[in-house]
């Protein structure tokens, strides 16, 4: 059966569509002698699922497009439409040095359409509908935090422009707030503008708390209880982060070890060797970024003292033996880990971020072992 390779370059209104068939191109001929057809059409539209399946009823399709602003949308189209679909990481297709200067829509598209050809184009995982309703709202609540935190930005440069300045070292506390509250301006409209920025600080306040009450709730469902109940165990996760690991993840077996579901939250160092020099830079920040920045945020609490607290202990009620002992094991080791690297000089920020790799590996481990 012959067999099609078609590559999707997406847009907000339109697509450009690359084809390329299965013969091997021969050494006399262009490089591009096996695309057989290019075509725009509409996103999402009659006129797309036709162009596709006229190559359906000649033989196999290998259809995929790159990740970006439109999300599922296509994909879940196509679906609907019986032509299965993969959707390519951005940061996965290879772009030679020239394709590298010169950019368009076409080049893209017979791109991706040849990593499909190749075998190189590795699709990413695919929420359910429910999923991807969840991971949009746990973003969405982070978007919350992001407003807020420049929002407090926004009041210490007022107050500061104003020559207030408060004693203490210890911001956004109970006295701290009570200290903004009783503060006058001998200006009515400087006076306004503060009461402006007090009154949205305290609504995006309720409004994250609102948030994390539902996703608390959205936790505890069944479909999602088992799995965030494990992930808990951990210092440093509870409801947020693990209804994110989850929603964002999937099915963890995915991974064939804990190095992989390493890389592919980008916590794994970049390396350029040559000959017998190793060279390991920066970590190469590929993957989900969302999943880094909670596993980042949770690593910081692997620097205290190695105890289970009372919060860690109520989390723990109703959950395995087995997952407690590889989460008190990874608060030993994590622990052991930062201060070693503290030991060594590094920098602290350094630190965390691999014990947020060495994490990972934990929660790997945890949530592919049979309990």
């Amino acid at each position: 059966m012959k067999e099609y390779y078609i590559g999707l370059d997406v847009h907000k209104d339109s697509v450009l569509m690359a084809v390329l068939d299965d013969r091997k191109i021969r050494s006399t001929e262009k490089a591009d002698s096996d695309v057989i057809g290019v075509t725009e059409v509409p996103t999402n539209s009659p006129k797309l699922v036709k162009a596709i399946k006229d190559y359906q009823k000649r033989g196999k399709l290998f259809v995929a497009y790159e990740a970006g602003c439109l999300g599922f949308d296509v994909y879940h189209f196509l679906e609907k439409q019986g032509i299965a679909c993969q959707i390519i990481p951005a940061n996965t297709v290879f772009r030679p040095g020239n394709e590298k200067k010169i950019k368009t829509d076409r080049r893209d598209a017979v791109l991706i359409a040849r990593m499909l050809k190749r075998g190189e184009a590795q699709g990413i995982h695919i929420p359910s509908r429910e999923e991807e309703a969840v991971r949009d709202y746990i973003r969405g609540r982070g978007d919350l935090v992001d407003d807020l935190t420049r929002t407090k930005q926004r009041i210490q440069k007022f107050l500061l422009r104003h020559g207030r300045r408060y004693e203490s070292e210890r911001y956004w506390t109970g006295p701290h707030i009570k200290w903004m509250e009783g503060l006058e301006f001998e200006q009515v409209m400087d006076q306004e503008t503060f009461e402006q920025y007090l009154s949205h600080l305290e609504d995006l306040t309720d409004r994250i708390k609102r948030m994390e009450k539902r996703i608390e709730e959205v936790a505890n469902r069944g479909e999602y209880r088992e799995k965030v109940q494990k992930l808990r165990a951990f210092r440093g996760i509870d409801y947020l982060t693990a209804l994110a690991l989850v929603c964002e993840i999937g099915d963890f077996r995915r991974f064939p070890n804990a190095g992989a579901f390493m890389s592919y939250l980008g916590l794994v160092p970049g390396e350029y060797s040559s000959g017998g020099k190793r060279r390991q830079g920066r970590i190469t920040k590929a993957g989900n970024g969302h999943i880094r920045k909670l596993l980042t945020e949770s690593s910081w609490h692997y620097p205290r003292p190695v105890a289970v607290g009372k919060g860690l202990a109520e989390r723990r009620i109703g959950t395995n033996e087995l997952v407690i002992g590889r989460a008190d094991k990874a608060m030993r080791e994590l622990h052991d880990k930062y201060y070693h690297m503290i030991h060594d000089k590094k920098n602290a920020c350094v630190a965390i971020t691999a014990v947020a790799r060495q994490l990972a590996g934990y929660i790997w481990g945890v949530m592919t072992m049979e309990v």
